[in-house]
Parts: C-alpha cells; sequence; structure tokens
C-alpha cells in the first residue's frame, strides 16, 4: 500500500492557476476502498442516484453508461446542460490508482464554459481511501463562478464527494 499520494493530470490548457475558476475537494477515509468507490463513479447513469446536482445521463454512439476513454456524453449540472467527452479513464488497481477525467462544454461566445473535470481514486495504507475531485474552468461563466461567496463549485462538488462515499458504503451493507 501507498503512503505517496498521487496528483491529477492536467492538459497544458487547462492547468490550475491558468483558468479563472479552479475547485478542488478530497476525502481520505478509512472502511471504504478504492474498489467500492469505483463502479460508482464509473457508471455516469448511477451519479443523480448519489448526487442531487446531476441529471439526465446520457450517451452518444451506443456508448455507456460506463465511462471509458473517448465517450462522448451529456448531463446537467449547476443548471448547466453539459456536453462532455471521456479524455481519461483508468481503473484502479493494486499499484496504480483509479483515473476519470473528462473535457466538458456549454453555451457558446459569452456564455461559454469549458472544463476539465478530474477524478483520482486510490487505496492508501492503512486501509484508507482517498478520493480527489478538481476541476479547472474556462469562460465568462466561470469567472463569475469563481468570485461567488460561497463557492458553487466547492460545495457542490464536496456534495458530490459526500453522496458518492454515502453510496459506497450502503453498497457494502
Amino acid at each position: 500500500m501507498r503512503n505517496t499520494m498521487n496528483a491529477i493530470i492536467w492538459p497544458a490548457d487547462f492547468e490550475p492557476g491558468y483558468t479563472e475558476n479552479f475547485a478542488s475537494n478530497e476525502i481520505i477515509l478509512a472502511g471504504l476502498s478504492a474498489a467500492d468507490i469505483w463502479p460508482l463513479l464509473a457508471d455516469a447513469s448511477r451519479w443523480p442516484g448519489y448526487y442531487a446536482n446531476s441529471a439526465n445521463v446520457r450517451f452518444y454512439d451506443g456508448a455507456g453508461p460506463q465511462l471509458a476513454d473517448g465517450v462522448r456524453f451529456y448531463f446537467e449540472t449547476f443548471g448547466f446542460p453539459v456536453e462532455a467527452q471521456c479524455n481519461e479513464y483508468q481503473p484502479p488497481t493494486a499499484d496504480q490508482a483509479g483515473r476519470i477525467a473528462w473535457h466538458g462544454w456549454a453555451g457558446e461566445g459569452d456564455t461559454r464554459l469549458d472544463v476539465h473535470h478530474a477524478w483520482l481514486v486510490e487505496d492508501l495504507s492503512g486501509q484508507r481511501v482517498r478520493i480527489l475531485t478538481q476541476e479547472t474552468q474556462k469562460g465568462k461563466p466561470a469567472a463569475e463562478l469563481a468570485l461567488a461567496n460561497p463557492n458553487p463549485m466547492i460545495n457542490g462538488h464536496q456534495d458530490w464527494l459526500n453522496g458518492l462515499v454515502s453510496a459506497a458504503r450502503a453498497a457494502k451493507v
């Protein structure tokens, strides 16, 4: 088991600090494993069941509900209809963290929002699991979200993490 923690892999044009908005949420807890978390996260059709801010998930080209590299999908969150494409998908193993990331976009012109949303799920020593979710955003709506206090992205993603953990615990019982 690892004591060192992995980091999100960022596309060059979405690195934190160079975008209009950035949100980072993380939880580390005992009693669950990456194998408990992964099926709930990797199957996007399950998101609305534990995260109230996710709705109307659908897939293109006969794909889904399991995410995979290149899979195009749609969902609604934070009041935005989001078109998305999974651009990183690596299930967790004993030696590697699980990784899921997608590029999402909504709107046009001044209402255009582009995001890179990434998840990292990894087992740690002491029978602990770490779940990290981070998102960078570009565009005028992202700049407005960055100024909001409380920050809806931080709060929304924390709700997602909490719901994910609750659903994993319930599935274990």
